[in-house]
């Protein structure tokens, strides 16, 4: 199996794949705000359909990309970028469909939980693989 990545490629992947979400929520939020009002567009970015939208695509593009990209390629778009897949720990195979959901959910946990503690405490723990699954380079 192949060694682990430098943790510089596995936190480019993240951003890569955190951009990727928050952009397409963002932009999805942004065009369900608009309304045409006397063949005038004008954006209500208080509503909240527009934020309601973003929070909905960004979830489902993250799932698309983590979960379903994943199972078919071994690689979300920010680990196809970076050279890395995601392989079963314990023979380097394919993932499975119910592991990815849960590195997946894993994945908001550490970002709501470890990173803010991480940060306040200047921290230089690493992020750990999941449920049975590592991250390798290609």
């Amino acid at each position: 199996m192949s060694p682990a990545p430098m943790q510089a490629r596995r936190v480019s992947a993240a951003v890569v794949d955190a951009l990727v979400a928050l952009v397409c929520g963002l932009a999805a939020g942004v065009a369900a705000g608009v309304e045409v009002v006397d063949g005038v567009a004008e954006l209500r970015p208080g509503s909240p359909a527009v934020w309601g939208t973003a929070l909905a695509t960004a979830l489902a593009l993250s799932f698309l990309n983590h979960v379903l990209l994943t199972f078919a390629v071994r690689a979300s778009l920010g680990k196809l970028v970076t050279g890395l897949r995601v392989v079963r720990a314990s023979d380097g195979r394919r993932p499975g469909f119910l592991r990815l959901i849960g590195r997946w959910l894993f994945g908001f946990y550490w970002m709501i939980v470890f990173v803010p503690l991480h940060v306040a405490a200047d921290s230089s723990v690493e992020q750990q693989d999941a449920v049975a699954l590592r991250t390798i380079r290609r």
